[in-house]
């Protein structure tokens, strides 16, 4: 009889879990704030402040995959773990502290396994668009709508909402560090037009966005009373209603931030930086609108450890 699976996905911002039943139906999902690239940029290393967070959320995660019988899983790290100098020893202690082997993944994997989970939201189309804005990287892949992933071309931008935030001081809107952000995210994205050849596929391709940034943007856009991850997957932003949620936006003070249903307060101090990333890539891209996805790489693992 197989058992349970479960899978775990360690970002720059915050740690998700889900476990699942062997047909992939969900039995417990959960997400610790851990802000683990918190202080990267400037140190090139971990903290041990942040370090703490994740041990923490991470051997927690492990009593439930415990208590839920889990006989197989898949626990990944992404950009933090990549850059930081103390990466590699970080997970070396995870496995010491919590059991967990973790397993830091390539951009290439990171871009794939969000495309797989993500794609089901291109019906229709013979072409996608997929990109992750996460803390500390940004991945955009430009692949063929197929069953068996078919990546034409994939970058991955290194810069993310938290490391964005620090590296441009950006936990205020300041208009010239805006400006500064917005310029270099367009190198990488002039880059990613010319080598894709985007062009060729535009009108047989739609764009997806994945992560909690677009979730946000679009709880605000539809005037939700709260930002709920779930509710807004596979909804649709159209480019004038996120210019106008963007600008809300960078108008908001931190505290403003902090308070807002659909930010909050561990988002607020990286949410400009977010909100300008994201819309820099959505309009040198140029689609007029843009669907928005909760489904990404937790539901790639769950699957492939339930089907192969």
């Amino acid at each position: 009889m197989k058992k349970n699976v479960a899978c775990i996905d360690l970002g720059s911002n915050s740690c998700r879990m889900r476990i699942a039943q062997p047909d992939g139906q969900t039995l417990y999902k959960d997400a610790k704030a851990t802000k683990l690239g918190e202080g990267l940029f400037e140190s090139g290393r971990l903290t041990e402040t942040a370090m703490n967070r994740a041990f923490y959320a991470l051997d927690e995660f492990s009593l439930f995959m415990e208590l839920y019988q889990v006989g197989s899983y898949r626990a990944v790290a992404t950009a933090a773990c990549r850059e930081a100098e103390n990466g590699a020893d970080f997970v070396r202690q995870v496995h010491e502290k919590t059991g967990i082997f973790l397993e830091i993944i390539s951009p290439l994997e990171e871009a794939r396994l969000n495309l797989k989970g993500a794609i089901s939201h291109a019906k229709g189309f013979e072409y996608v668009i997929v990109y992750d804005l996460g803390g500390a990287s940004t991945e955009i892949t430009l692949a063929k709508n197929t069953k068996q992933i078919e990546i034409i071309h994939t970058i991955s931008i290194p810069w993310g909402a938290r490391n964005g935030s620090e590296a441009y001081d950006l936990q205020e809107y300041d208009g010239q560090n805006a400006l500064r952000l917005e310029n270099d995210i367009k190198k990488y994205i002039e880059g990613f037009i010319k080598a894709s050849d985007l062009e060729k596929y535009r009108d047989k391709c739609c764009l997806v966005a994945i992560s909690s940034t677009p979730l946000r943007l679009c709880s605000m856009v539809k005037n939700q009373e709260k930002y709920e991850r779930e509710q807004n997957d596979g909804e649709v932003i159209t480019k004038k209603e996120l210019e106008a949620v963007v600008q809300r936006v960078c108008a908001m003070n931190l505290q403003e931030r902090q308070q807002s249903p659909y930010i909050g307060e561990n988002r607020a101090p990286v949410f400009i930086a977010a909100a300008i990333i994201f819309k820099t890539i959505y309009d040198m891209l140029n689609f007029d609108k843009v669907i928005v996805s909760y489904k990404g790489a937790l539901d790639a693992m769950i699957e492939e450890l339930c089907h192969g």
